[in-house]
């Protein structure tokens, strides 16, 4: 009984030690949490309200602005943001697409995001584009999706 046991506690610590390993976040939300470049995204993330939403079953594919793309934006444009959450959750939504898009699946084309707009994805070659930005980090794996870091804050279009 012994021996079962040990056998038994020594695989469980094998598993754990083969999921720590692979360094796949749990979530599109940790995946963001994680990334050093994406320190706005992830604050902007939970004062809207969607980090429970991004951890959940998905799949999503997440275009995240870096920190330096927040940087380009107008102060005015993100103090705005922050004081209205329902723009916030609309700007940050625009960013996400249901279903799990890794770089080489993408087509020239439309996409419908979770905002309910379009945005227009490319690819030439190696690079992707999403609108008017450029994937700089592709296919950040998470359990429940993938991020791609974008070099720019996309704006959905005026309703």
């Amino acid at each position: 009984m012994f021996r079962s046991s040990l056998l038994a506690g020594a695989a469980a610590l094998a598993l754990l030690a083969g999921c720590a390993t692979t360094g796949t976040p749990a979530t599109v939300a940790d995946a963001t949490a994680r990334n050093p470049q994406l320190t706005t995204l992830n604050k902007l993330i939970a004062d809207a309200g969607l980090a429970d939403t991004l951890k959940g079953p998905g799949p999503f594919t997440v275009f995240a602005p870096s920190d330096e793309a927040f940087k380009a934006v107008p102060a005015k444009t993100l103090a705005e943001l922050s004081t209205d959450k329902s723009r916030l959750k609309e700007v940050l939504s625009y960013h996400v697409l249901p279903g799990k898009v890794g770089a080489a699946d993408v087509r020239n084309g439309n996409a419908k995001t979770v905002q309910g707009a379009n945005l227009a994805l490319g690819k030439a070659g190696g690079y992707v584009t999403v609108e008017d930005a450029m994937v700089t980090q592709a296919d950040l794996g998470a359990a429940n999706g993938v991020v791609h870091v974008i070099d720019r804050v996309l704006m959905p279009p005026k309703k």
